[in-house]
C-alpha cells in the first residue's frame, strides 16, 4: 500500500500596508431628515413623454417609492424615489389636494396623476407620471396614504382660509369713550401766551377810583398820594378853626362898643 503524502500548504505571511492618505468620513445628507417615512415600497416608475412622435409612455427608473410627511407644524407631504444602484432621483413633488389618482388602462397595479411641478431634474417641470406595483394589495395601500395626505393637507388650507371672529366690542359697550373722545384736548392759552395787542387793549379798558390803587400800579406812588390828602385835609380844619377864632373876636368887640 503505497504511503500517502498530505501537501501543506506554504505559510504565507500577513503583509499589512498603510494607506497612503487617509480619508476622514463625511457625513452625507439625504435631505430626509426633517421628514417622517409614511410608506416605502418597491415599484417601477413611467413618465408620458410628450415631446416623442408620437407620445409615449417611458420608463424612468425601478427603486423604491416614498411618501414623506415634514415634521414641522404646517403639514406637508412629498412622493420621492430613487433608481436602484444609482440612487438617481426620478420622482421628486409635493402632494396637493387637486392631484387625482387614475387606474392606468383599468390596471388595479398601477396608477397614473399629473404633477405641475416636479424637481427630478433638478428644476420644476410638469409631468405626467405612472407608478406599477408588483400586486393590488401594494398599489392600494400606495392610494390610501397619498389620500390620507391630501386630506391632511386640504383640512389644514381650509382652517388657514377661515377668518377667526372678531371679539372687540365698539367702544360704547365696554364702557370707553371713542378715540375722539379720548385724544387730549390742547391746553387753554393762558395770559403769558397771549399777545402784546391783547394784553394793551385789557390795559385800556381798565379804570382806576380815587383813592384806591391801580392795578399793577407803583405802591410807593399810591402812598404819597394819599399823605398829600391828609395833609391837604388837616390845613383846611386848620383854616376852620382860625376862621372861628377870628369870628368870635369880631362879635365880642362889636358887642363891647354896644
Amino acid at each position: 500500500m503505497a504511503d500517502v503524502k498530505t501537501e501543506e500548504a506554504p505559510h504565507s505571511p500577513e503583509i499589512h500596508f498603510e494607506p497612503i492618505v487617509r480619508l476622514e468620513s463625511v457625513e452625507t445628507k439625504t435631505l430626509e431628515e426633517d421628514e417622517e417615512e409614511i410608506f416605502k415600497m418597491r415599484s417601477k416608475l413611467f413618465r408620458y413623454d410628450t415631446s416623442s412622435d408620437p407620445p409615449e409612455w417611458k420608463e424612468r427608473g425601478v427603486g423604491d417609492v416614498k411618501i414623506l410627511k415634514h415634521k414641522g407644524a404646517q403639514p406637508r407631504a412629498r412622493i420621492l424615489m430613487r433608481r436602484d444602484k444609482t440612487l438617481k432621483i426620478c420622482a421628486n413633488h409635493f402632494i396637493t389636494p387637486f392631484m387625482k389618482l387614475q387606474p392606468n388602462c383599468g390596471s388595479e397595479r398601477a396608477w397614473v396623476w399629473s404633477t405641475p411641478a416636479d424637481f427630478a431634474d433638478e428644476e420644476a417641470k410638469g409631468e405626467t407620471l405612472a407608478i406599477r406595483f408588483a400586486n393590488v394589495e401594494n398599489a392600494q395601500k400606495f392610494k390610501d396614504k397619498f389620500e390620507e395626505c391630501q386630506r391632511m393637507i386640504s383640512e389644514q388650507e381650509k382652517k388657514d382660509n377661515e377668518k377667526p371672529e372678531s371679539t372687540d366690542k365698539p367702544a360704547e359697550e365696554n364702557g370707553e369713550k371713542p378715540a375722539e373722545e379720548n385724544e387730549e384736548k390742547p391746553p387753554a392759552e393762558t395770559s403769558e401766551e397771549k399777545s402784546a395787542d391783547e394784553i394793551a387793549e385789557k390795559l385800556g379798558e381798565m379804570t382806576v377810583k380815587e383813592g384806591e390803587p391801580a392795578e399793577g400800579g407803583d405802591r410807593e406812588t399810591t402812598k404819597e398820594a394819599e399823605d398829600n390828602k391828609k395833609t391837604e385835609d388837616k390845613t383846611e380844619v386848620q383854616q376852620d378853626a382860625k376862621d372861628s377864632k377870628v369870628k368870635s373876636e369880631n362879635e365880642q368887640s362889636d358887642a363891647k362898643k354896644d
